[in-house]
């Protein structure tokens, strides 16, 4: 009997350890409850609920190929071993399939369970199914991972211009086991269900994940070069939950480019150039979480920014997480991340750079505020997008590029549409006083319903490059 454990590969289609499993013998499904885990990782309660709304879809995808789902508790991963060992025992399991996952707890885990099954003669296998190309296999000259994305993405590109990952089909039903899978439960204990106007913008399985996936091909990724910076457009694909998940693979959203590219990567529509590099921004941080485990040890990536004078300022951070900062592009996108679990990408960078430059708050607290909040939360991505606005990490921002976020709203957001939808006390405003409402009728604006700003952007930039500056690498180069 072989045993696939599904973690963040939460699909029947395209699956590379499933379709291994079943190409080997009778199949059964694991899936393991770890709420004490989770809890520990600062997933969301919608994302929790996301996972158990797509494992009851998977479950009946799996009873169709008659294969049973069974569900087991292992509050923290340190018990993983144990109770997959009892389950192999029991269902007497010959091997142990698995698609790979890469934070460093997640590989701790897996060599644990491993080297636990060996004792028992049942062997573990590991597929690549997350990413497009293995780690380790997109190096630099010198066998070093890459700390540039340009010169990842470019050997990316020769890579799969060789060699294009191919999609793998459902497989084949297998015959009917005499074991009856188990129920997927109706709740998590210790994560709140989110209210059904957010479950309804995130619809479970792989049917609503590839039907998404058409629709941004067929309408929408032509333009979304031009359309990705608006916020108050749906200018992005909104994949990121269904990838986060592993309700959708990297392949599918690849072949589905390339297909309306003919073949492309780096040429033809612009819109869908910009949105396979985005797939690649994606693979680029799995690959850094492997190469600079510090990462996953909530370390900064550049280890001599850890030297940066963060503010405690428990205070304004409330008024950031709340949406009570009085720069409304700021706030607004903080309410849209409350009521969704999701931000819209552009906003991430700005509502990260104002947290971590403008109110020089150590960007781990921004980190972690997110991954409680989002439902496409991933550790690779939200740590990667992290450090490059607070300009500690990989391939980051320079310390001194700071965005204004007054001029970004009013560059991408000019209406202000975005502003009104979600700060509708501001709606009576014109189009030039709503994004800078203390600046309006003189600097007499008095709306006893919204806050003045929490800081002043130019003094508080100031700020921000003077504690940058004052590192020792950056006194040398001002040096020299």
């Amino acid at each position: 009997m072989q045993l696939i454990w599904l973690r963040s590969d939460l699909r029947v289609r395209d699956n590379s350890a499933l379709a291994a499993a079943m190409a080997a013998g009778p199949t059964v499904a694991l899936y393991l409850l770890s709420p004490e885990q989770w809890r520990r990782h600062d997933a969301a309660p919608c994302k929790v609920d996301f996972w158990r709304r797509n494992l009851v879809e998977l479950s009946a995808a799996l009873a169709r190929l008659n294969v049973p789902l069974l569900i087991r508790q292992a509050d923290s991963w340190d018990a993983a071993p144990g109770v997959i060992a009892e389950l192999c025992r029991e269902q007497r399991i010959a091997a142990v399939w698995v698609n790979d996952e890469y934070g460093i707890d997640e590989q701790r885990r897996d060599q644990a369970v491993a080297r636990h099954l060996d004792g028992q003669g049942v062997t573990f296998q590991r597929r690549l199914d997350q990413l497009l190309l293995q780690p380790g296999s997109v190096l630099t000259q010198s066998g070093s991972y890459f700390k540039v994305y340009s010169q990842f993405r470019k050997l990316c590109h020769q890579r799969l211009h060789r060699a294009l990952p191919t999609l793998l089909s459902v497989p084949a039903a297998q015959t009917p086991l005499a074991l009856a899978g188990d129920t997927v439960p109706a709740a998590v204990a210790g994560f709140t269900a989110p209210g059904e106007t957010l479950r309804r913008l995130w619809p479970a399985g792989e049917t609503a994940a590839l039907e998404r996936l058409a629709s941004f091909a067929d309408e929408r990724i032509d333009h979304y070069h031009e359309a990705r910076d608006i916020p108050a457009q749906p200018g992005t694909s909104q994949l990121s939950a269904y990838l986060a998940a592993g309700v959708l693979s990297p392949r599918q959203c690849l072949h589905a480019a390339l297909q309306a590219n003919q073949g492309e990567f780096d040429s033809g529509n612009q819109g869908i150039v910009t949105w396979i590099n985005e797939l690649l921004w994606r693979e680029f941080y799995k690959h850094i979480l492997v190469g600079y485990p510090r990462v996953s040890r909530h370390r900064a990536f550049r280890p001599e920014t850890e030297a940066v004078p963060w503010r405690d300022a428990p205070d304004e951070l409330a008024a950031w997480q709340e949406g009570r900062t009085g720069i409304p592009l700021i706030d607004a996108a903080m309410r849209q991340l409350h009521a969704t679990g999701w931000m819209h990408n552009r906003l991430r960078m700005v509502v990260a750079m104002f947290l971590t430059k403008n109110l020089l708050i150590d960007w781990r607290a921004g980190e972690r505020y997110f991954m409680r909040q989002l439902i496409d939360g991933d550790l690779a991505a939200n740590n990667g997008g992290w450090q490059w606005s607070a300009s500690t990490g990989t391939d980051a921002a320079p310390y001194f590029r700071l965005f204004n976020p007054v001029s970004q709203s009013r560059r991408f957001d000019p209406q202000g549409r975005f502003i009104r939808h979600w700060l509708p006390e501001l709606a009576g405003l014109d189009d030039k006083a709503i994004h800078e409402p203390s600046a309006a009728r003189g600097g007499l604006f008095d709306e006893p319903d919204y806050p003045r700003p929490l800081v002043d952007l130019r003094l508080s930039r100031e700020r921000a490059l003077a504690a940058f500056r004052q590192l020792p690498q950056n006194q040398a180069r001002a040096t020299s």
